[in-house]
């Protein structure tokens, strides 16, 4: 009999893992449901392939699966968001899910998405619920995607909670971009702006300096030239220098990013770097809101709820802060104690918390707080386009204006030699 791996939580949102045996992966999650756990991923031990993308090989009684490579398109957010949306619609208006299914693997685009929803199709004929058989596929459907989807089929709202994820990825690809957005606009300007200084320093400086050389008969140039020269001879003869520092540092940032210290380290940079800081911070704790409210919403048990924001907030600083609230609540405390003493979270969001669990509403307060920081993240964009853009250009100018300058001195000396 084969045997499965699994992932799954306790009734109070402990992790658990190990192995089962169970004729199909539908029949393994069935025996971990009997045993009140909450199977959240359930792979073979074997290689396993759909029907679609197996190679079987046959030797002694024995038979064995190779896997072959996968599509290597990739799926992005908003076809999943659609495919989602278009889902719900369908389910909605009252067709099976199997055959709504079908249309979509029929008309999707996408070959890797659409290769996915025909796999999950058939392992649904098979016997496998939604939930189960989405998490066959975890580069595409994540834990948080995975645990909405069988909460909604275990209250009968699968509709309604494909909805709500549909919403949900719209909004965090929506405050995402807006973040990108506000970061990409200077980093373009800085970039170009150093690439003309650096053009000006090769091209047009060396240039110059011979002109200065004949002209002045070894008088002495001003020191704002002699500055300027100075730093076009050291781009010059030091760039390689200069590229190996930034090769050092985007190495360095990649080997961090593979252990929690180092992820630590740089989640900490992106929460305290000025201006930006605070932005990073309002759209990690709307992210986190929104998630949590949104699964707490669509009916999945509070620690376990927690547990899948722990694994899909991406921010290790908000990750440990959501692991204290998680220990906190598992003792009994209120969700609003451990918020309030995290420095992570500012005083509103505890309140909001707090006021959400005395009326019994603390999904929709979630929210509700996940749509203030969303706002306030809007505002915090627009300012900061506003003084930036200015900056920018005032610092470009200084930059320039000091190499016009500087090139200019030493021409009004040539010009009253020869008066």
């Amino acid at each position: 009999m084969p045997k499965f791996r699994y992932i799954a939580h306790d009734i109070n949102g402990a992790e658990k893992t190990g192995t089962v045996n169970a004729p199909n992966q539908a029949a393994a999650s069935a025996q971990l449901k009997g045993k009140g756990l909450f199977p959240t991923e359930v792979t073979g031990t074997e290689l396993q392939l759909p029907a679609a993308g197996k190679k079987k090989a046959r030797g002694a009684g024995l038979d064995l699966e190779i896997r072959l490579p996968a599509s290597m398109t990739v799926v992005r957010p908003k076809q999943l968001m659609v495919l989602t949306r278009q889902m719900a619609t369908l389910i909605h208006a009252g067709l099976p899910l199997l055959r709504g299914l079908h249309v979509l693997e029929r008309q999707e685009k996408n070959a890797a998405l659409k290769k996915a929803v025909g796999e999950i199709a058939e392992s649904i004929e098979g016997g496998s619920t939604f939930a189960d058989a989405l998490a066959l596929h975890p580069r595409i459907f994540n834990k948080l995607y995975i645990n909405m989807v069988k909460a909604g089929e275990a209250g009968g709202i699968l509709d309604v909670v494909l909805e709500r994820l549909a919403s949900y990825m719209e909004k965090a690809q929506k405050i995402m971009n807006k973040v990108k957005s506000a970061m990409t606009y200077p980093l373009v300007v800085l970039l170009a702006s150093s690439g003309i200084m650096v053009f000006l320093m090769v091209a047009i400086i060396p240039r110059f300096e011979k002109i200065f050389a004949d002209m002045l008969e070894g008088r002495s140039l001003p020191p704002l030239t002699l500055f300027v020269m100075g730093v076009s001879e050291r781009i010059q003869h030091q760039w390689p220098y200069g590229l190996a520092i930034l090769a050092g540092v985007a190495v360095l940032v990649s080997v961090l990013k593979r252990f929690r210290l180092g992820r630590v380290v740089l989640d900490t940079l992106k929460l305290s770097f000025p201006l930006f800081g605070n932005l990073t911070r309002m759209a990690v704790l709307a992210r986190f809101a929104r998630t949590l409210g949104t699964l707490m919403e669509s009916g999945v048990p509070v620690l376990q709820a927690l547990t899948i924001v722990k694994e899909t907030c991406n921010n290790e600083i908000v990750a440990d802060a959501v692991q204290d609230i998680h220990d906190n609540i598992k003792e009994g405390e209120p969700m609003a104690a451990p918020v309030e003493a995290n420095r992570i979270f500012p005083p509103i969001f505890g309140g909001m918390v707090e006021v959400g669990e005395e009326t019994g509403e603390l999904p929709a307060m979630l929210l509700k707080t996940a749509d203030m920081y969303e706002d306030e993240v809007d505002n915090t964009v627009a300012a900061l386009s506003s003084i930036i853009e200015p900056v920018l250009i005032v610092l470009l100018a200084l930059v320039v204006g000091t190499i016009v300058i500087a090139m200019f001195l030493p021409m009004v000396s040539i010009i009253g030699n020869l008066s």
